[in-house]
This record gives C-alpha cells, sequence and structure tokens, in this order.
C-alpha cells in the first residue's frame, strides 16, 4: 500500500512538470465533486519578482491529479485520520519550486 508522502511526492512531480519556466512557486486549489469523478481546478504561479499569473496545467494533468487526490483522500479515510468529521472536500497544494517543498491545506465542507 503506498503512503501519504508517496501521493504528494506523485502530486508535486505532476505541479512541476506543469510548472510555467517563470515560476518559482506554484498554488493549485482543487474541489472534488460529491462522486469523485471530476474536480475543479485553479493554478497559479508566482515568478521571481513575486507576481502571481495563472496558468493551465492540461488536461492529462487535470485527470492525473484527479485520481491523485481520491486516492489521497480515500487514505485519509482508510487510516482515519478524519476525527470521525466529515472527510475533505477539496485542497490548495503549494508547491515551492526554490525550495522544493510541498504543502496541502485541506478544506472542509
Amino acid at each position: 500500500m503506498r503512503s501519504d508522502d508517496d501521493i504528494y511526492n506523485d502530486i508535486g512531480s505532476l505541479l512541476f512538470e506543469a510548472a510555467p519556466k517563470a515560476a518559482c512557486k506554484v498554488i493549485m486549489r482543487a474541489k472534488l465533486s460529491r462522486e469523485l469523478d471530476s474536480c475543479e481546478y485553479e493554478y497559479d504561479y508566482v515568478d521571481e519578482q513575486g507576481n502571481s499569473f495563472w496558468f493551465t496545467a492540461g488536461g492529462r494533468t487535470n485527470l492525473n491529479i484527479l485520481d491523485l487526490l481520491v486516492e489521497l483522500r480515500s487514505w485519509y479515510v482508510k487510516n482515519k485520520l478524519t476525527a470521525e468529521m466529515p472527510v475533505w472536500t477539496g485542497c490548495e497544494v503549494t508547491l515551492d519550486l526554490v525550495k522544493v517543498k510541498i504543502s496541502i491545506n485541506f478544506i472542509y465542507p
């Protein structure tokens, strides 16, 4: 069974590959559908001067990230990390390309 760190690494790799060349930081906001079969995405990046711009990651990246988010959400449920509360329905992922660090903030209903 894969760990949550494996899933985080895969998400980070996909965002790294999709990042525009000028990006120092990538921010992805995702909201899963109730059926877990689709997701709304918003992608932004920050350049060296601190300017923020939006970009699209492409259909293949979106599908792969959807699969990873569903896997991560299932991992949280399976490992009983919801504290008997509703499981998260979305997240904001920040990938710092300079520090090579990923952080994920979950959004709850």
